[in-house]
């Protein structure tokens, strides 16, 4: 199998069919704790979600859950797409070991078009550490027509987040989008 480097996910075309990972890859046990989404305007948040203390990381789930745990869906509804601005805050934990050069990169698609590449870094993370970090997003500029198809279309704007230490490939989620008016 080909080492998967940053070089080749920022070349990638459209969505991954399937992970490019598994979740073993996972050595530093960097551990997702808390995860908010805010409009960067007014302050208002848009999606939240918090670890339950006592849950089960995704390591100790039994296989069949595990890529299923690696997926989120969100609901924005339309009016999403009026914000200029979004910061999505990640509190996380990491293992016994020192992470360096700790990069996300962020593909989003809708279709087969890329929509925007985001690509963030975080230096360095001592062991056993627990760390707080914001990443902003600015939203793309989007025409009318594709706006309205992607509203129409819900959860055909996707998203694969590649999160590396240094060159090597540790995690690798996805996520969907649905812009379609709230009932």
């Amino acid at each position: 199998m080909q080492q998967v480097t940053t070089e080749y996910v920022r070349s990638l075309n459209g969505i991954t069919q399937d992970f490019l990972c598994p979740v073993n890859a996972n050595i530093y046990n960097i551990q997702f704790l808390k995860f908010r989404i805010r409009d960067m305007d007014s302050g208002q948040t848009l999606f939240e979600v918090e670890r339950d203390q006592d849950e089960e990381p995704i390591e100790n789930l039994p296989p069949e859950y595990q890529d299923e745990a690696r997926r989120i869906k969100y609901h924005f509804g339309p009016q999403f797409f009026e914000l200029k601005t979004v910061g999505a805050q990640l509190t996380f934990s990491v293992g016994n070991q020192p992470v360096k050069n700790f990069t996300i990169i962020e593909r989003h698609y809708f279709k087969d078009h890329l929509l925007r590449s985001y690509e963030f870094q975080f230096p360095f993370c001592i062991p056993n550490s627990t760390n707080t970090w914001e990443h902003i997003y600015t939203i793309p500029e989007i025409d009318e027509a594709m706006r309205q198809e992607m509203i129409d279309n819900p959860f055909q704007t996707k998203s694969d987040s590649f999160y590396f230490v240094g060159e090597q490939l540790v995690m690798h989620n996805k996520a969907e989008y649905d812009y379609s008016p709230f009932d």
